[in-house]
């Protein structure tokens, strides 16, 4: 059973701000009107008397010193900004296992936390962009593709391994190649809406997988990753829980944010190797 960080965060936050609250409405008022009455009563205040007697109990001074910082944590993961680690190869040669990303949680709305209910809108996803979404048939689980099909797109992925949106052939050109996990690999400049980026292809894997065509249905995208042949994606998702218009198509409500940069790369076993820097730059 995954935890649910984000419910945890929110009910840490409520906790302390209501102990912070208590001491606020309740507890302070009380301890001013001991130090209050003890004053009154002698003619020369004690110090140490009057600091035990103003001293906070132990679990409202925690609250109070943990409230300001999990609030400000709450926000900004909630709304702003949030990390992610890559940990698999499925976006090489975008991203590559062990890359520490940034989402930015408001591109596509600003979502409630917990909930994910959708209270602003401020853009949709566009062809091309690199989004975290929630697992259709797993929601505790964030995955990381690209948008390749958009509302009411046509979508077919042929045997030779060409991609066709609303029946246009989306341009690509080879650009290299590197070892690939049986053989050899090739690297394609590929222009995806207003998008260039790298896709890999394993040319050993000639037939990965049949010629499909999907239509993506209202409210839904069509997601891939850039390593073709190693991706669990769009292409792929067959769950007999998932209405069958909708297999494989990610619903906006799944949506977490955009995936805009890479700030550290720290490959595992984390033991072995030192975090690097050299990946760091926007994510195209």
């Amino acid at each position: 059973m995954s935890l649910n960080f984000p419910l945890l965060l929110v009910i840490a936050v409520f906790v302390c701000g209501l102990l912070a609250l208590l001491d606020l409405l309740f507890l302070a008022p009380r301890r001013r009107a001991a130090i209050a009455s003890y004053q009154g009563s002698v003619s020369q205040p004690d110090g140490v008397v009057v600091e035990k007697l103003n001293k906070e109990p132990l679990l409202v001074e925690y609250g109070k010193s943990f409230f300001p910082v999990l609030f400000i944590v709450l926000v900004l993961r909630s709304f702003l900004v949030e990390p992610f680690q890559i940990p698999s190869g499925s976006m090489k040669p975008t991203l590559d296992v062990g890359d520490f990303i940034l989402v930015n949680k408001f591109s596509y709305g600003i979502r409630l936390p917990v909930i994910d209910k959708k209270v602003i809108e401020v853009s949709d996803p566009q062809r091309g962009d690199v989004m975290v979404f929630r697992f259709p048939s797993d929601p505790s689980v964030n995955y990381i593709k690209r948008v390749v099909g958009l509302p009411g797109d046509k979508i077919r992925y042929s045997a030779d391994k060409r991609l066709f949106v609303n029946g246009e052939l989306v341009a690509e050109q080879l650009i290299g190649s590197e070892p690939g996990t049986l053989g050899s690999a090739e690297l394609y400049q590929e222009r995806l809406g207003e998008a260039e980026h790298l896709i890999r292809k394993e040319m050993s894997r000639y037939r990965a997988a049949p010629d499909r065509s999907w239509t993506v249905p209202a409210g839904h995208y069509f997601m891939m990753g850039d390593n073709r042949d190693n991706s669990n994606d769009s292409r792929y998702w067959d769950d007999p829980n998932i209405p069958k218009d909708m297999l494989g198509m990610v619903p906006d409500r799944n949506i977490v944010g955009k995936a805009f940069a890479v700030w550290m790369s720290w490959p595992e076993p984390k033991l072995s190797h030192l975090p690097n820097f050299s990946r760091v730059g926007l994510i195209k």
